[in-house]
């Protein structure tokens, strides 16, 4: 069981690093995501289930689909603007 935390502890660490360093957004979000998960798992193997239910509900859940609608949201920005660009130029 101490070797399994471990290797979470290991993946969590990773998925930080990543999450920041990755330069596309969508594949951050998602490693953050995972991230969450992760710790979610980390709060219930702790005997914390309170608190793994909050990050898996808050961390994974809520906070990835308003990361997912606000990059959902500037793609259409960037389009709309592209389109502006376009029009200008002629």
């Amino acid at each position: 069981m101490e070797m399994f935390k471990v290797i979470l502890l290991v993946f969590l660490i990773v998925c930080a690093i990543a999450a920041s360093l990755i330069r596309n957004p969508l594949l951050s979000v998602i490693v953050f995501m995972s991230y969450s998960l992760i710790m979610s798992i980390i709060w219930f193997l702790l005997e914390s289930p309170d608190l793994a239910i909050t990050e898996a509900a808050v961390g994974a859940g809520v906070s990835s689909i308003l990361f997912f609608v606000t990059l959902r949201k500037l793609k259409a920005l960037s389009e709309a603007e592209g389109g502006k660009n376009e029009q200008s130029q002629r």
